[in-house]
């Protein structure tokens, strides 16, 4: 299995022998020893794959890195986090996703209204079994807990991925831009139940419920 590491806060240094890794298309920035490289598409394998993401918006492009050295990755100075997974699902945003073990499934998963308040669609990227999984964030992303005594809020705009036995729901709410009267139209929030842990970074994307 290929070894994950991070070369600063902004570099991911991915260490192979004969493995394969996924990331995102054109995150290569410098590579050593012997690669092979070959575009894929993301959001899931095979037909149903396929279907789901035209049917969704939830796109990503893949590229398959194989061989043997070590082969770096990076994209526009984001801050990198990794995960590991134990027969485990994380789901998180494709365009916080950088590269996965290759043996880990990806696929797309149905979050409901969360699609009518953002720019990334009503699915989420979920990724599957034993492995690493990197994440990007703006800025230095913060690990939360949830817990069945507390659930947490959080911005839409702020959330990067989740995993563990957590459930979700969107409700409308007032974030402090909109108390402050920074706020550009109708505000929402993401509660999320359970026993897990939510990433989240420290900015906000543009989302098309206004600004949140």
């Amino acid at each position: 299995m290929a070894t994950f590491r991070l070369q600063g806060s902004k570099v991911l240094a991915v260490d192979m022998s004969g493995d394969a890794v996924k990331a995102k298309n054109g995150s290569m920035v410098a590579y050593d020893g012997q690669m092979a490289f070959k575009k894929l598409s993301g959001g899931g394998e095979g037909l149903r794959g396929m279907v789901t993401r035209r049917l969704t918006g939830e796109q990503m492009v893949l590229m398959e890195v194989k061989g043997h050295g070590t082969c770096f990755f990076a994209d526009r100075a984001s801050e990198i986090n990794l995960v590991n997974l134990h027969n485990d699902k994380l789901y998180v945003e494709a365009s916080n996703l950088l590269a996965t073990d290759a043996g880990l499934r990806t696929g797309t998963t149905f979050t409901g209204m969360r699609g009518a308040t953002s720019g990334n669609g009503l699915f989420t990227t979920t990724i599957e079994g034993t492995g690493q999984a990197a994440l990007m964030s703006d800025g230095p992303a913060v690990v939360l807990r949830v817990t069945p005594q507390y659930p947490l809020i959080v911005d839409p705009g702020a959330y990067i991925a989740h995993q563990g036995n957590v459930s979700q729901s969107f409700q409308s709410g007032v974030t402090f831009r909109t108390f402050m009267g920074e706020g550009g139209g109708e505000a929402f929030q993401v509660r999320f139940e359970g026993d897990g842990l939510v990433y989240v970074q420290p900015s906000e994307r543009n989302t098309i419920g206004g600004d949140v």
